[in-house]
C-alpha cells in the first residue's frame, strides 16, 4: 500500500515539474515577443493622454533595460494567464468528475475576460486619477516635475496589476464554490470583513482622497455581490442536482 502511495506521489510531482516547465517555456516565448513590441508600446503610451504631457527622463545607463523588462513582463503576464490557467486545471481535473472538469475548464475565458477588463479599468480610471492628484500636489509644492521612466511605469504596474487581478475574484468564488470549498452563506457571513480588505485594497492603490478611494472601492464592493450572486447561482444548482439525483436513486 505504501509503495503504491509512493509511485502516486511521484506520478503527481513527476507531472507537476512538467507543467511548470511548460509555463517557464510559454513566459520565456512571451517575455521575447514583449522585447520585441516593447518600442510599440512604449512609443502607444507616451502618446496617450495620460502621458502626452509628461517629459520622461532616465537616471541611471540601467533605465532603458529596466523598462523593456517591465514592458516584457506586463506582455507576458497578460499573454500567458490563460496557458497557466489552462496548466493548473490539467493538474488538478483528476481530482474532479466529469462535470466539474467540464465546468471548470469553461472558467478560463472568463478568467482571461476579467484580467483584461481590470485591465482596462486600471489603466484608463484609476492610473489617470493618480497622475493627476501627484501633479496636482507637485504644482502645489511649487515643485519641477522630473520623472523617471523607469520609476513612471513601476508606478503605473504597481497599480493595475493587482486591480487586474481583483477583477479575478467572481470566477475564483465561482471556481471554489463549484469545488465546494465555498458557499453562499459563508460569503455573507464574511461579507463586513471582507469589505474591509477591499477598503485597505482601495486605500493603497488609489490616491490618498476620498473621491478616489470611493471610486476604486465602489467597483470592488460591487466585484464582491457579483461574486456572491454567481456562487448562489452555482451553489442552487448543485443542490438540486444533488436532490435529482436521491430521487433518482431513490434516496430519501
Amino acid at each position: 500500500m505504501q509503495i503504491k502511495e509512493m509511485m502516486s506521489l511521484v506520478e503527481h510531482l513527476t507531472e507537476l515539474r512538467t507543467r511548470i516547465i511548460r509555463v517557464l517555456i510559454a513566459v520565456i516565448l512571451t517575455l521575447i515577443i514583449g522585447f520585441i513590441f516593447a518600442q510599440q508600446i512604449l512609443l502607444y503610451l507616451k502618446h496617450s493622454s495620460t502621458a502626452s504631457d509628461i517629459t520622461w527622463h532616465v537616471f541611471s545607463p540601467m533605465d532603458s533595460l529596466r523598462i523593456y523588462m517591465l514592458i516584457a513582463f506586463a506582455v507576458s503576464l497578460t499573454l500567458t494567464l490563460p496557458f497557466i490557467l489552462y496548466q493548473i486545471w490539467a493538474f488538478v481535473k483528476k481530482g474532479l468528475t466529469k462535470e466539474e472538469q467540464v465546468a471548470t475548464l469553461r472558467y478560463i475565458p472568463y478568467t482571461f475576460l476579467c484580467f483584461m477588463i481590470g485591465l482596462a479599468f486600471g489603466y484608463f480610471v484609476v492610473f489617470p486619477m493618480c497622475i493627476k492628484f501627484t501633479l496636482s500636489v507637485t504644482e502645489n509644492l511649487g515643485l519641477t516635475q522630473t520623472y523617471g521612466v523607469a520609476q513612471y511605469f513601476s508606478f503605473m504596474l504597481n497599480i493595475i496589476i493587482p486591480l487586474s487581478l481583483a477583477f479575478e475574484l467572481p470566477i475564483v468564488v465561482m471556481f471554489l464554490t463549484k469545488l465546494k470549498l465555498l458557499n453562499p452563506k459563508l460569503l455573507h457571513k464574511v461579507r463586513r470583513y471582507a469589505y474591509l480588505i477591499l477598503i485597505i485594497t482601495a486605500s493603497l492603490i488609489s490616491p490618498p482622497d476620498l473621491i478616489s478611494h470611493l471610486m476604486v472601492a465602489i467597483p470592488l464592493f460591487a466585484l464582491y455581490e457579483i461574486s456572491i450572486l454567481l456562487s448562489r447561482i452555482v451553489y442552487n444548482g448543485q443542490q438540486r442536482e444533488q436532490s435529482l439525483s436521491q430521487v433518482e436513486y431513490g434516496i430519501s
